[in-house]
């Protein structure tokens, strides 16, 4: 169960990247970093927060802490996930349009809260037949829907798009949702969608962060001299930015598309060569916290290539500093001939 809320945060995160820098952009107060300061609050600082809420309810920072106070905790404690759904609920009545809104912290995990997923599903419709227009509460909307109501959240990203057709934000969202599901047909309409979102973006670092979905798709797409063309340009452009957070996912996921490529044409000395590059990359906050990409390493383990796999496990042990327990079991699994159940580390 942890594994998989943890997976369908990264996505969340993932997805609703562009609305969290278009927004950073204005100047205006920045909801990832409210949240997170929230998630420091002791449980004193939690109280006298809901305690002035009950006079003030309208205080959105506030609220916003208190979500991410609620975030992790919610897992364990009952109390903790009734407040978590009753704020997120506020949120959806009350500030739909508000950057918090599409954020993992105000999501309500259908698996475990049933009730309360159903009734913010029913909350996030009506606010989108009430805003039709409004791209804002479509975005969030969708984000919110996006794995267990996909169709829906589809058809709500389309119509943002088709409000504002020049914006690469949706053609990105719609790459990402697509990238979500299964098979080579889904690949090549992700692709689609992020080649889309890149000709109609004029950002240049939004530019680059999108080469490595780029790369991704194209190869699962089956795409093999695109994916080649993006992973490259993907290598080059991180050149220009060696400061910046993406930096090391950029080495990191640039060569495991390029070993993956190599090893489809039968060049497995060269792949063997990527996925040890791959793990030379200095790491990043989300290589950090849900590990190397394992994808290269599954394959050439079951084209015979053990040596270099077990090598590769080293050298994600310098980023992946919470990691050592997976890789300690994968070093046994491999060392006894198996090929490890990678789960979420074979997902980009």
């Amino acid at each position: 169960m942890k594994l998989t809320l943890t997976l369908t945060i990264l996505i969340i995160a993932a997805a609703l990247l562009p609305g969290l820098c278009a927004e950073e952009q204005t100047g205006q107060p920045n909801p990832e970093s409210e949240a997170m300061a929230g998630q420091r609050l002791d449980v004193k600082q939690a109280s006298d927060l809901e305690s002035a809420l009950t006079m003030h309810p309208d205080d959105l920072p506030s609220r916003t802490k208190l979500l991410g106070y609620y975030f992790m905790m919610r897992l364990s404690s009952p109390d903790a996930k009734e407040r978590d759904r009753e704020h997120v609920l506020w949120i959806i009545r009350n500030r739909p349009e508000a950057g918090i809104a599409g954020l993992a912290y105000c999501q309500i995990d259908a698996i475990r809260d049933g009730d309360g997923y159903d009734e913010a599903r029913r909350l996030w419709l009506e606010q989108t037949k009430s805003n039709s227009q409004n791209t804002a509460i479509l975005g969030h909307a969708a984000a919110f829907l996006l794995i267990h109501d996909r169709d829906l959240a589809e058809s709500l990203l389309k119509q943002a798009q088709n409000i504002e057709p020049k914006n690469p934000q949706w053609p990105e969202r719609l790459g990402h949702l697509y990238a979500l599901q299964n098979g080579k047909t889904n690949a090549a309409r992700s692709l689609e969608q992020y080649e889309k979102a890149q000709t109609g973006d004029n950002s240049e670092k939004s530019r680059f962060y999108r080469l490595d979905e780029l790369a991704k798709s194209a190869i699962e797409a089956g795409e093999l001299e695109k994916a080649a063309q993006y992973a490259g340009d993907l290598l080059r452009e991180a050149q220009k930015y060696p400061g910046d957070w993406n930096y090391g996912n950029a080495i990191h996921h640039a060569n495991i598309v390029l070993g993956r490529i190599a090893l489809k044409q039968g060049h497995a000395k060269e792949a063997n060569e990527y996925l040890l590059k791959a793990g030379q990359t200095p790491g990043s906050p989300q290589l950090g916290s849900f590990g190397p990409n394992m994808s290269l390493a599954k394959e050439l383990l079951e084209a015979g290539e053990k040596d270099t796999v077990l090598k590769y496990f080293e050298l994600c042990r310098k980023f992946w500093h919470m990691g050592g327990q997976e890789l300690d079991g994968w070093v046994k699994e491999v060392n006894a001939g198996k090929v490890p159940q990678f789960g979420a580390n074979l997902v980009y």
